[in-house]
């Protein structure tokens, strides 16, 4: 996937993070099903196997964890060019965000405070957004913003849909090629910029939320 696409969809690349411990210092027994609530509830027994895999390397610091520490309200947002909204999401009649094969479709999505709070750091005088600003604040290259853009927000819980740590395997992950590279995805759950991000699988269009920003 070329690097422009994936920062409309935002599916930064994720950056190594250690092991965290669980909140409240007390880790409960391991019985191998998520906690009440869990989001990977709502996922289908595959995501559920990849799901169980992903927490595993990550452990004792899995998608609970992450979704409690930084997605307050599970609700999740990412940007696209007004240019690739129309093009893969109106003019396809697309039911699902984000890239899909035959089993589902993958989208990396970060907090929606954190993208929120960046647009609105960057807006300008003349109502429009400074995509330098923009850039900065998500860790992305600021021509990844220039022009009209769409800003998608879910509501993980109301919408009943599942989401996981993202793995290597995801479509639309760039792998690293040398130990030096950065701008690859690694292991952990948040960007390269260190925004925190999640998989999120079969974001409804329907049930999405999707304000104009010029």
């Amino acid at each position: 996937m070329k690097p422009m696409f994936r920062a409309m969809l935002m599916t930064c690349l994720t950056a190594l993070v250690g092991c965290a411990s669980m909140r409240g210092g007390t880790q409960p027994p391991d019985t191998g099903a998520p906690g009440p609530g869990s989001l990977v509830e709502n996922c289908d027994d595959t995501q559920k196997e990849i799901s169980k895999q992903a927490d595993a390397m990550a452990s004792p610091y899995g998608i609970d964890q992450h979704v409690e520490k930084n997605f307050s309200g599970r609700k999740v947002s990412w940007l696209m060019t007004d240019s690739a909204y129309q093009k893969f999401v109106v003019q396809t009649g697309a039911k699902n965000f984000g890239r899909c094969n035959d089993v589902a479709c993958y989208l990396f999505a970060a907090p929606a405070a954190t993208i929120q709070g960046a647009v609105e750091k960057a807006k300008t005088p003349d109502g429009k957004h400074d995509p330098a600003v923009l850039g900065q604040a998500l860790g992305l290259p600021a021509q990844n913003f220039e022009g009209p853009l769409r800003m998608m927000t879910l509501d993980l819980a109301a919408q009943k849909v599942c989401a996981r740590l993202p793995v290597e395997a995801d479509p639309g992950v760039w792998k690293c090629t040398t130990p030096e590279e950065k701008d690859c995805f690694k292991f952990g759950g948040y960007t390269s910029g260190g925004v925190p991000e999640m998989m999120v699988i079969n974001a409804p269009v329907a049930g999405t939320q999707v304000a104009e920003i010029p």
